[in-house]
């Protein structure tokens, strides 16, 4: 199944090994290791990094949705595309 996680991006929910918030130091760590490497995929748009995705090939995507939203949406299977709006009423 597929899920939407923000800005028209999309990612395979069977791929996915874990979503965790940014804010923690090895989480920065993995993050930083991943973009030096080029494992990480960037579907902020420029906004802030509010939930990191593990993916099961060593991939990290950075996501400007929170964790919960995204977890939320796993379980529903929701995130169809349809158009939504952000904290601050930025459509993604």
């Amino acid at each position: 199944m597929l899920i939407h996680i923000g800005f028209g991006n999309i990612v395979n929910t069977a791929k996915i090994i874990a979503i965790v918030s940014p804010e923690s130091a090895p989480v920065k760590r993995m993050v930083q290791g991943a973009k030096e490497k080029g494992m990480a995929i960037d579907a902020t748009q420029g906004r802030k990094t509010k939930s990191v995705l593990v993916m099961e090939n060593s991939q990290v995507v950075l996501s400007a949705l929170l964790p919960e939203t995204i977890a939320g949406r796993v379980q529903t299977g929701q995130g169809d595309g349809v158009q939504q709006a952000d904290e601050e009423g930025n459509e993604y």
